[in-house]
């Protein structure tokens, strides 16, 4: 099959992170071709320095490119909206002339309720230049009764093979045994008291801290911190390759990650974490939160530490990261990601769903 997979990026390049590594995942394990289209892919720079054969990124800003490359073809066999990103009109024009094509919204992760339900629904396209065709939505998910997660097929054997000695010595982390914490953020409320607590720890911390918006909030709260800073250091990372991350979230002790692309990553490293959910000014993004700790049967100390990392209303100061948070997070990751790996993975079952619709 020809794959087209269509990407606006919004915010954080989490949207960008998720088609690349389908789109990836495609090239690789099924050697079939794709254009992944996207608005602003300066973040493959870093995020997939070498590229990928088989993937063939498109500058759907730029009206010369998505006119060449709608005409020098394939038209698609499957179209991929990826977040309802409303795909090129000329190029939804090609796709509904031609007949047989698969179109599908992929939707963001969620762990509601609702999500079981709408899950492989149709939605007729009623005006436009789709107009007759049919999208279907796919949504990502944690049950058997969604779309899945994205997972590799060779994601066992690369962690079984990972050296993390080696790994943080390349990264330039003067490691000696100190617990590591990964750091990858918005800019939560709770921050500067976390680290200052970490400051005053008995365990000594390394606080792994990515590039970007997360960097700047932690530069932020360096003020409020102990001159000394006592048994916590930082350690500053540069914009990493999507390997790279998930060989972060391997070697930590402790991953805080957000958005959805590292959520899933994190799980699959099979550490204790905390999820720094993308904040929404009306708050539903606490409900959803909510509905994730509930799948993962989170026991009330991880619950705890998730709302006030999260600056949930009413929520109590946040908890010490000690030895019996890391015990609780431990067990209801790794039940979870044991629970999950049992599971058909996302591009097996877009395969199969592709083939029912077809």
């Amino acid at each position: 099959m020809n794959w087209d997979i269509f990407c606006r990026v919004i915010d954080n390049h989490g949207d960008l992170g998720v088609t690349w590594r389908l789109a990836r995942q495609i090239a690789v394990e099924r050697g079939e071709p794709v254009r992944l289209w996207v608005d602003d892919a300066n973040a493959l720079a870093w995020m997939a320095p070498q590229g990928q054969p088989g993937v063939q990124v498109i500058d759907w800003s730029d009206p010369a490119a998505v006119r060449d490359a709608a005409a020098a073809g394939p038209d698609p066999d499957v179209l991929i909206e990826a977040f309802g990103c409303d795909p090129a009109p000329e190029l939804v024009a090609r796709f509904a002339a031609r007949p047989g094509g698969i179109w599908l919204n992929l939707e963001y992760l969620s762990a509601e309720d609702f999500v079981e339900g709408l899950h492989g629904l149709p939605s007729p396209v009623m005006s436009g230049p789709g107009r007759g065709c049919t999208k279907h939505f796919f949504y990502p998910g944690f049950t058997d009764r969604t779309g899945g997660l994205l997972r590799e097929a060779d994601l066992a054997q690369r962690q079984a093979a990972f050296d993390r000695g080696a790994w943080l010595a390349a990264q330039g982390v003067g490691w000696q045994g100190e617990r590591i914490a990964s750091l990858f953020c918005y800019e939560p409320p709770a921050l500067a008291d976390w680290l200052a607590g970490l400051c005053g720890g008995a365990r000594p911390t390394r606080v792994l801290v990515a590039a970007g918006r997360t960097a700047e909030a932690v530069r932020a709260v360096l003020p409020q911190l102990p001159a000394d800073r006592g048994a916590l250091h930082i350690d500053w990372l540069p914009h990493l390759p999507q390997p790279d991350f998930d060989h972060l979230l391997w070697a930590a002790d402790f991953n805080a990650v957000r958005g959805e692309d590292s959520l899933v990553r994190a799980l699959w490293a099979g550490k204790p974490m905390v999820w720094h959910i993308y904040p929404q000014d009306d708050g539903v993004h606490h409900d959803k939160l909510g509905a994730w700790l509930d799948a993962l049967d989170a026991p009330a100390p991880v619950r705890a530490f998730h709302a006030g990392w999260n600056d949930r209303p009413g929520a109590q100061a946040l908890p010490a990261l000690d030895d019996a948070l890391l015990a609780d997070a431990t067990r209801m990751v790794q039940a979870a990601r044991a629970r999950l790996l049992a599971q058909d993975d996302l591009l097996t079952r877009l395969v199969r769903f592709i083939a029912q619709k077809s």
